[in-house]
């Protein structure tokens, strides 16, 4: 689960870390009051949505009147922002958030996320903070600096030190950035964050470190005990098909392709999905039905399928280890009938009752397509949308 900048700002508030004063508008009237009510003569207006790169978009728009904060707002809100994070498709606005204006000396990058080849938190920062930070990470790596925390000793002061060193700050900015990146690491650690990142982090002409951009990714399997952040999410901007799926505790991701894919457990979706690009194909989703599947859910999991336009076949592939083939193919039969799929079938299935399940397939009466095994329902499933 992500976070809007303005509501990850008010987490970065709450640990003292510093940001510019701020409030958020979902009209270009309110966007106006707030500039009114934030004072000074210079705002900088951003278009909130689940996504980076919004300055490059045009999602981040400087005001030196009220006008131009008018003109802002207006051009931002209800449209939708297309970035290199969101696709050609874009997220929707519905808010912005208008800030003071700050005087930036330079612009610094810095982010906790989990390095999951060592198996902990990393701290990352680079001088080269910024729009530009992607070019940075692939044409210049040198230019970051990573530290590892290891989880029994916890961020340690001597690893802020070096980092500060590493970003350039000197005499009260390296006490500044101890503070700060200390923050960090326990706001990560509290709200079970997988990314807490600030780019930039500026060092103002006064001297001083203030987080200009705030991001925070919550980790989705522990949102349940973040009740607070909770209430904070966005459902706009989700992917549709995968906050359905999310309301069945069905896992989905969407895809570009058209052979939809529904399997039971992570390990064999992704290995169907291989399977299938092997034979020429292209699924259309990821989509793991649990090891406790069953037929309410499978029907569920055809709904689900089936909103997608780009679907032209259905690769079915259940292995009965905890889950009976029987009862899968119950759900096969319901949803088909209840649904009224047009498109192809295949359906692989192995393990628990599967004899008593093909034959539950063969008797339906349904334009359902039994395969021997997984390559010869990937074959099938491919030639099924030639």
């Amino acid at each position: 689960m992500n976070l809007h900048e303005y509501q990850a700002k008010q987490v970065f508030s709450a640990y003292g870390i510093p940001v510019p004063s701020g409030h958020v508008a979902a009209t270009a009237e309110q966007a106006v009051q707030a500039a009114q009510q934030l004072g000074g003569s210079v705002w900088v207006v951003k278009a909130q949505v689940h996504a980076g790169g919004r300055g490059k978009a045009g999602g981040v728009k400087l005001a030196r009147d009220l006008d131009a904060v008018r003109a802002a707002a207006q051009g931002m809100l209800g449209t939708r922002l297309a970035t290199k994070q969101t696709g050609p498709e874009g997220l929707p606005v519905g808010q912005v958030y208008v800030e003071t204006g700050s005087a930036i000396e330079r612009e610094i990058y810095l982010s906790l996320t989990l390095n999951r080849e060592k198996g902990r938190l990393a701290m990352i920062g680079s001088a080269a903070g910024g729009m530009d930070i992607e070019e940075v990470a692939a044409h210049t790596p040198e230019k970051i600096t990573t530290v590892n925390i290891h989880p029994a000793a916890g961020l340690q002061p001597y690893q802020c030190r070096r980092m500060a060193f590493a970003l350039g700050f000197k005499g009260a900015q390296i006490a500044e950035f101890q503070k700060i990146a200390m923050a960090l690491y326990q706001l990560t650690l509290d709200k079970d964050a997988s990314l807490v990142e600030v780019n930039p982090l500026i060092v103002t002409k006064e001297g001083h470190l203030v987080a200009l951009d705030a991001k925070i990714n919550i980790d989705a399997n522990a949102v349940y005990r973040q009740k607070a952040l909770e209430e904070m999410r966005d459902e706009s901007q989700e992917d549709p098909m995968e906050l359905a799926a999310s309301r069945h505790d069905l896992n989905y991701v969407s895809l570009d392709g058209d052979i939809a894919c529904m399997v039971n457990g992570a390990g064999l979706a992704m290995a169907t999905m291989d399977v299938i690009k092997l034979h020429g194909g292209s699924p259309a989703n990821f989509l793991d039905v649990g090891g406790g599947a069953t037929a309410e859910r499978v029907t569920a999991a055809f709904n689900l399928i089936l909103s997608n336009p780009k679907v032209r076949g259905i690769l079915v592939n259940i292995f009965g280890g905890i889950v009976r083939c029987d009862l899968i193919a119950e759900g096969v039969i319901t949803a088909v009938k209840a649904v009224g799929v047009k498109v192809p079938v295949i359906v692989r299935l192995e393990g628990t009752n599967a004899e008593k399940a093909r034959e539950m397939l063969a008797q339906s009466g349904l334009k359902v397509t039994a395969a021997t095994d997984l390559t010869d329902a990937a074959k099938k499933a491919v030639a099924a949308v030639r």
